[in-house]
């Protein structure tokens, strides 16, 4: 019994933020089954791989000092923040290397981390809620619930969205110098934010007044966090309509199509409604290729005719001509 639960309070709503991710990446939706296999990545191999590292960090901790106390410190305060964000970079750092056509704006970076380390709190928060209900039962677990699960549902997203900003800054640059420093910049802030985030918790045992001060922390990164979402949903949306702006020219798309395509909520509404007419598969993909075009036109300005982008190019406005007749505006 206690077990599926902790299954369930820890797996649910991290499947429900991963599906605000995916929402809220409006303008050109990643691949389900890429976003899935990191979610799996967070959750088994960086959550298994952090485990052990960290037991076996501690264990030659108190090794070398003979002290549980300290072994302990060093765990929460310095190996649990440099592995598991390591652990969790990792997903992201591999769809930057080998699905680079995937990996063209600011909103991937953010969506891919923001995923891997859901798939990453899903495991470990079922793993503390099921220890929790093992010293003081299901109301224990459901206290702790409430606090890793509701209060903190967004601090590892939070943690390693700077390691996908990082990357992606590192992906759209034409500077060498920050090609090689965003990353690693990146992933330093993660770790920092994790590591005070678990300092003051560590900290506020003895004083509970951190305990305030590290939520009030933490509801700030996500506060800034939820910024710079809304910042790169602005810029995509600014980059839409520049880089569609011809296509009307060209007669990939009318201009009510190009309003919608360029809206946030017009997309939303126009797809609701075809699916009241049987046309909703048609203006869904219309409206994909309509981001997908624009991104892959802004990559070939920035960075030149990577991986036969111009034809691809060719290929995304053929397919939207077809489309055209079908898709609703």
């Amino acid at each position: 019994m206690a077990f599926p639960l902790a299954v369930i309070l820890s797996f649910v709503p991290a499947f429900l933020c991963a599906a605000f991710l995916y929402w809220v990446d409006r303008y050109e939706k990643e691949p389900k089954l890429l976003l899935g296999l990191v979610f799996f990545w967070g959750a088994v191999v960086a959550a298994a791989g952090a485990l052990v590292s960290q037991l076996l960090l501690e264990g030659a901790v108190t090794g070398l000092t003979g002290s549980k106390r300290a072994a302990d410190l060093a765990g929460t305060t310095l190996f649990a923040p440099l592995t598991e964000e390591s652990l969790k970079g990792i997903a992201v750092l591999l769809v930057f290397l080998i699905f680079r056509r995937e990996f063209d704006s600011v909103m991937d970076g953010l969506v891919y981390a923001g995923v891997a380390a859901l798939g990453f709190a899903a495991t470990e928060n079922t793993l503390y809620l099921f220890g929790e209900s093992t010293k003081h039962g299901i109301r224990g677990m459901l206290g702790l619930g409430f606090v890793r699960v509701v209060l903190g549902m967004w601090d590892h997203p939070f943690y390693t969205a700077w390691t996908g900003l990082g990357l992606a800054t590192a992906r759209l640059s034409r500077s060498a110098i920050v090609r090689w420093l965003a990353p690693p910049a990146g992933w330093g802030l993660a770790v920092g934010a994790h590591a005070l985030h678990n300092g003051l918790a560590t900290a506020a045992s003895s004083a509970a007044g951190l305990g305030a001060a590290m939520f009030l922390l933490d509801w700030l990164g996500w506060g800034l966090m939820a910024l710079i979402v809304l910042a790169a949903v602005w810029r995509e949306r600014r980059m839409l309509q520049t880089q569609l702006a011809d296509e009307v020219t060209a007669g990939a798309l009318d201009p009510r199509q190009y309003r919608t395509a360029t809206s946030f909520f017009a997309q939303t509404g126009v797809r609701v409604r075809a699916l009241g007419c049987g046309r909703f598969l048609a203006t869904r993909r219309f409206y994909h290729l309509c981001g997908k075009l624009a991104h892959k036109k802004q990559q070939l300005a920035r960075l030149g005719d990577e991986e036969g982008c111009a034809q691809a190019i060719e290929g995304m406005r053929e397919e939207m001509k077809r489309l055209a007749p079908e898709a609703m505006a």
